[in-house]
């Protein structure tokens, strides 16, 4: 009985994170409670960021990459906050 409550509160504990990928680096673009919601948001910023690609290129800057992995809310960073799609172009990836 123990058991069964402990593996609910992991459940509850892990989320699906759509994370953004430019070069070496790496950021939460943002989470979900399940992995279709993610999915379709990786989807829909592939989308954005094809629309600008050729822009990325003439500027220089790396073009950010989208995937789907599932993540624990403790492994969160302290004050995360998710990232706009196009918050790349401000400056604001990573």
């Amino acid at each position: 009985m123990i058991g069964a409550v402990s593996t609910g509160a992991r459940e509850e504990d892990t989320l699906w994170a759509v994370i953004a990928t430019a070069g070496r680096k790496s950021r939460v673009a943002n989470v979900y409670r399940s992995r279709m919601a993610a999915l379709e948001d990786r989807a829909w910023r592939a989308q954005q960021v094809s629309a600008y690609e050729d822009f990325l290129r003439r500027s220089k800057q790396p073009v950010p990459h989208y995937s789907v992995a599932p993540v624990r809310r403790a492994d969160l960073p302290k004050g995360w906050s998710p990232l706009p799609a196009l918050g790349f172009l401000r400056g604001q990836f990573i």
